[in-house]
């Protein structure tokens, strides 16, 4: 008598090609965030008087400051001008993340459209 309910002599071809289709996709995965960490991301604010950079693994590595911006009686101006800049690199490394992320997962949400 015939099994019920189970896959006689292991898994379908299609298991096992949706499992060889998941390993690669995360070996990418993490190839493309190790390249990710690696870069540096730098973002300015006030035409340039500000400058901050940024790892990938969102550690600011610099900030660099123009004379002219360092007003002892306007320190909320610098502080301003320092938090854009750094809201702004922080934007880049995200948008590269979700770029990387989007071609690897052909543009579907989550992985692959696995809805995870």
């Amino acid at each position: 008598m015939a099994k019920r309910g189970g896959f006689p002599g292991g898994m379908p071809g299609n298991m096992n090609n949706l499992m060889k289709q998941a390993q690669k996709m995360q070996k990418q995965m993490e190839e493309s965030q190790k390249a990710l960490e690696e870069k540096e991301f730098t973002a300015a604010a006030g035409g340039g008087a500000v400058e901050v950079t940024m790892s990938g693994k969102k550690v600011v590595t610099k900030v660099k400051l123009s004379e002219e911006v360092v007003d002892p009686d306007d320190i909320e101006m610098l502080e301003d001008l320092i938090m854009a800049a750094t809201n702004e690199a922080l934007r880049k490394v995200e948008e590269e993340a979700a770029s990387s992320m989007s071609k690897l997962t052909g543009g579907l949400g989550g992985l692959g459209g696995f809805g995870f």
